[in-house]
């Protein structure tokens, strides 16, 4: 559920992942069940899932994957909400005329320190999406990784709050997280 993100990955070495693709789903949990160092927790993809290739191999703990390399933003997009992360990108490649930076940080557990650091060379802006509350989430991770530097951070998620029937379009809607939201806030960030 939209909770899970920020009750599970604050347990101490439990292994968070969260897959983008069936691929990458299957690949997880076939590394997982091979291997004996951590518990794992790897998040059911629930989206329109997509298919695409995949590593098999998630020994090397929180090393997130660029799966396009940009400048001036940096996209982060968590497990289900890697293919908004792909449609973000291809907006600001049309509207502002160059490419971000797209990532897969497939762990939602940890962060990845060395490549956060290198995205300060050339960029300006992260962003992050995730399918879970805020408080306590993964892009608030991220976001105190860049507190004391000029990196400027916009976190996308929902609110701590039961949600109850209602429509996943609309609840993103009016969490500002439309590509055409997200789109302006990136402008007016940059």
């Amino acid at each position: 559920g939209i909770f899970g993100l920020a009750a599970f990955t604050n347990i101490p070495e439990l292994v968070v992942l969260c897959p983008t693709s069936a691929e990458e789903y299957r690949n997880m949990l076939d590394w997982s069940l091979c291997q004996k160092e951590h518990p794992v927790l790897i998040l059911i993809p629930g989206n329109a899932v997509s298919h695409r290739p995949a590593d098999t191999d998630y020994g090397a703990l929180n090393t997130f994957k660029v799966e396009q390399q940009g400048q001036q933003v940096a996209i982060i997009a968590l497990g289900d909400f890697f293919q908004k992360g792909e449609e973000l990108a291809a907006a600001i490649k049309k509207e502002l005329g160059f490419t971000p930076t797209l990532i897969n940080p497939r762990y939602a557990s940890g962060i990845d320190a060395t490549l956060l650091r290198s995205l300060e060379a050339e960029h300006r802006l992260v962003i992050t999406l995730e399918d879970g509350i805020l408080e306590g989430g993964f892009g608030q991770k991220i976001a105190s990784f860049y507190g004391a530097g000029s990196m400027r951070v916009k976190n996308y998620g929902l609110e701590k709050k039961f949600y109850d029937r209602y429509d996943p379009q609309e609840l993103l809607r009016a969490c500002g997280m439309t590509t055409a939201q997200m789109l302006a806030d990136a402008k007016a960030l940059l």
